[in-house]
């Protein structure tokens, strides 16, 4: 057993060096003065919005686009997943008065979601770039510029990625947590991986990709629940560079509950294990900086997890008298050193985002305590239902996230 303790305390030891070496390097980099000049000539893009039932959200989704400020050709396509709400109606009056903007049924099949509709969307576009963002998005008037600037001047790059920002934050504790958790990953595992390592991951919306490189990657995995990660390990087998643009913002709503934001991340989690399985199955997949992106979905969704649940399990033995091997001091330094880098993270983060406050610096020193142990319970959810699906033969379907009705950004 003191070995196993030993072995363990080592693996959290060097997990500590890691990450502490990634948050100096976000820093490190969102503190840097980033260079970049305006183009001769900006390149053709396409904003590609997925909607279903998105009736609640999509006006004002539709109004910051076209509030983008962008000097070459833009489009913004809304392509209508089969909604039976006022998606379509809200979708067709918008294209009637803008030119460039264009309200598109997607035609029923399967599988369902988002992938095969973004597929639909480069299938009937022509621009040299795309770019993708939620139903629920609200990027800055300067977003796209700025990425298409950033793409165009990083040699060999497939595109540029932004950041999402949350704007229902200050709704409850939960909205605040998940607005930190988001904070924090994007320091880290975007600013700061791309200043170590020159990798980047899609996160899902704000995000610009060139045609030619997702025409040759042959476009999106229609069966990927995580197509943002899917498509990121594909891009970067092929050697391609995503570069970070933290001056790119766009806004977006994270679920208000607690129910809804289980399924949310239950289908987050079910689509990294399919991505895993599709990894270990694959020898193209284990090499280079794609090794990299495998082993760090197997820290973030696994390894951590597997962590917590052993963390958890010693405390309760301890505490109903199972005789242990005597390793309490190295053991309480390491889970002390573990909490005093994740407050260094979560308070970096919230200084780069300009959002400290006592409120705010109270729930991040909480998080670790309670919103964590939520991923105990969602790793075992997804494992679950995955595989269950993958005895029955049966593909899960896509499960869209509940929209709430927001102010818009000013």
């Amino acid at each position: 057993m003191k070995i196993i303790l030993l072995c363990v305390m080592i693996f959290f030891g060097l997990l500590l060096i890691y990450y502490s070496i990634l948050t100096v390097s976000g820093i490190y980099f969102r503190q840097k003065k980033q260079i970049r000049k305006p183009l001769n000539e900006y390149p053709s893009v396409a904003i590609l919005i997925p909607a279903h039932n998105e009736g609640i959200v999509i006006r004002d989704t539709l109004e910051a686009m076209l509030k983008l400020t962008y000097p070459g050709q833009m489009d913004v396509y809304l392509l209508d997943d089969q909604s039976t709400d006022d998606t379509a109606d809200i979708g067709r009056v918008f294209s009637s008065f803008f030119k460039n903007c264009h309200y598109v049924q997607v035609p029923d099949g399967n599988p369902k979601g988002k992938s095969r509709v973004l597929n639909y969307g480069l299938s009937i576009t022509k621009s040299d770039y795309f770019i993708v963002y939620d139903a629920d998005n609200q990027p800055n008037a300067d977003a796209l510029k700025l990425l298409v600037e950033v793409a165009e001047q990083t040699p060999n790059a497939a595109g540029a990625i932004g950041y999402v920002r949350t704007i229902n934050q200050e709704k409850n504790l939960l909205t605040r947590m998940i607005s930190i958790e988001f904070q924090v990953f994007q320091l880290l595992m975007q600013c700061g991986r791309w200043a170590l390592f020159k990798t980047g991951s899609l996160p899902g919306t704000n995000m610009l990709l060139k045609r030619s490189v997702i025409e040759e990657v042959g476009g999106y995995d229609p069966y990927a629940l995580a197509e943002d990660a899917e498509l990121t390990i594909r891009i970067t087998a092929r050697d391609y560079l995503l570069p970070i643009v933290p001056e790119a913002e766009t806004w977006e709503q994270e679920p208000e509950n607690l129910k809804v934001f289980i399924k949310q991340r239950t289908r987050w989690l079910i689509g990294n294990l399919y991505l895993l399985e599709k990894l270990f199955y694959d020898p193209t997949y284990w090499r280079g900086k794609v090794l990299y992106h495998t082993g760090q979905h197997l820290l973030t969704y696994f390894f951590f997890v597997i962590m917590l649940l052993f963390s958890n399990v010693w405390f309760v033995l301890s505490l109903v008298g199972v005789d242990l091997p005597v390793l309490t001091q190295p053991l309480i330094m390491i889970w002390f050193l573990s909490y005093m880098v994740f407050s260094f993270q979560v308070i970096g983060s919230m200084i780069f985002n300009q959002n400290t406050s006592a409120i705010n610096l109270i729930v991040g020193m909480i998080m670790y305590f309670t919103y964590s142990q939520i991923f105990l319970i969602l790793l075992v959810r997804a494992i679950y239902f995955y595989s269950i699906s993958r005895l029955r033969g049966k593909t899960i379907a896509w499960d869209k996230t509940k929209r709430y009705k927001e102010e818009p950004v000013q």
